[in-house]
């Protein structure tokens, strides 16, 4: 008899805790979202069947389950903020959000989470907002497989695509975003994955992050933006299988490190960028696996870099392999393909029997006197750089792969 008592009062709580369920649409008895925000009650679940809503910014200050169904459209008329979320376990799935207002002072966005926790934004469509997402103070927020689109033209006219500020365990997957300023935008985020998504052709930024430790980037596709990812002031990132490609420009790179250290580049692969991989002031960097193809400067590395390792890439294709600013060589550059390697391999082990020089001197020059650009193919440059092979004089005789490989790796 208490076992069955057990069971009603569970199958009660369970009923309980599920919420009543809301239907909103212009021909049912609920024929605005307000209305039905105003009736809901924590745990409560609101379908908005599919219209066009204009009702100016609708704020979700309930624990509640917001569902598109059909994809209705919420338009903020270019005025306002669409959807201000102001409550914490709050669900949010398949809707149009489009035409956000636009201000500097208040950066309005199609979705805003202030200041909460366990926030699932899920399969929308975001079409003309000034900020697409927005995340402030957010904790435990899973934002996933969003359509994404600006129509922004100057940085100034539009926001970013997915912005994340002061946040922690953030999970950004499979979301495909284009046309902001940036794509994906992270400060002070801690502990969060940005996984599977695709950033293509914004202004900017594919993303930046900046003063954001302990994230990692995996199997994302960074493609035909303006300037590329931008790794900031930050401290034990992880970037695994990710593409990065088409950032062409005279500022434009795949990825820049500036000011970070104990970092992990793995497996990703770097694919007709202005350069590819810019590091300046990191430190303990551990380089691998990478695929360096087709690029203006496959590595770009300033002389205050430090105890970085750079093994086990594939450079080919490349104009210049490696660039630097000093003499300086604090970094070990062991066990990579290069293309342009020319030595022999006596005992068929694979490995170079001397050791190849990656560094140079023409790229050397350049990174001092960009304007000597003008003379590349020429027959002064070819001239030089088969002197260099022979008597090396500028390059630093330490900035060399000891066991260069005579196959790429299978990467």
């Amino acid at each position: 008899m208490k076992f069955f008592t057990f069971i009603i009062v569970f199958l009660l709580s369970s009923h309980i805790a599920s919420g009543a369920h809301i239907h909103v649409g212009p021909r049912l008895q609920v024929t605005s979202i307000r209305a039905a925000l105003l009736l809901a009650k924590n745990n409560d679940t609101i379908t908005v069947h599919h219209s066009l809503y204009t009702e100016g910014t609708i704020v979700v200050n309930k624990s509640i389950t917001m569902i598109g169904d059909e994809w209705p459209v919420l338009d903020g008329q270019l005025k306002y903020e669409v959807v201000s979320i102001k409550a914490d376990h709050v669900n949010f799935s398949g809707f149009v959000i489009r035409n956000s207002g636009i201000a500097a002072l208040n950066d309005p966005g199609g979705v805003k989470v202030y200041d909460r926790s366990n926030i699932v934004i899920e399969n929308n469509i975001f079409e003309n907002n000034f900020f697409a997402i927005y995340i402030q103070y957010g904790k435990n927020c899973l934002i996933k497989n969003n359509k994404i689109i600006g129509f922004g033209k100057e940085e100034q006219e539009i926001g970013n695509g997915i912005h994340c500020w002061k946040s922690d365990s953030l999970r950004i997957i499979a979301n495909k975003i284009s046309g902001h300023r940036d794509g994906i935008y992270f400060e002070f985020v801690t502990n969060s994955i940005v996984w599977r998504n695709i950033s293509k052709r914004n202004i900017r930024y594919r993303p930046p992050f900046m003063f954001s430790n302990n994230d990692a980037y995996v199997n994302n596709i960074f493609e035909e933006n303006g300037a590329g990812i931008a790794v900031m002031y930050t401290k034990h990132v992880t970037m695994y299988s990710n593409t990065f490609s088409q950032s062409n420009g005279d500022a434009a790179y795949g990825i820049l490190l500036k000011e970070i250290s104990d970092a992990e580049i793995i497996g990703n692969k770097f694919l007709s960028n202005t350069a590819a991989l810019f590091l300046e002031g990191a430190n303990r960097i551990l380089i691998k696996k990478n695929v360096f193809s087709g690029n203006g400067w496959g590595l770009k590395i300033q002389a205050n870099c430090m105890d970085n390792t750079i093994t086990e890439n594939n450079f080919s294709g490349n104009t210049f392999d490696i660039s630097t600013n000093g003499s300086l060589v604090l970094n070990t550059f062991d066990y990579n393909y290069w293309d342009k390697y020319a030595g022999y391999d006596i005992d068929k082990n694979r490995q170079g029997d001397v050791p190849y020089h990656p560094l140079s001197i023409y790229s050397t020059i350049i990174e001092n006197n960009p304007i000597a650009m003008l003379l590349y193919r020429s027959f002064i440059v070819s001239l030089m750089e088969r002197t260099e092979k022979l008597i090396p004089s500028i390059t630093p005789d330490n900035f060399r792969d000891n066991s260069p490989q005579m196959k790429p790796y299978e990467l």
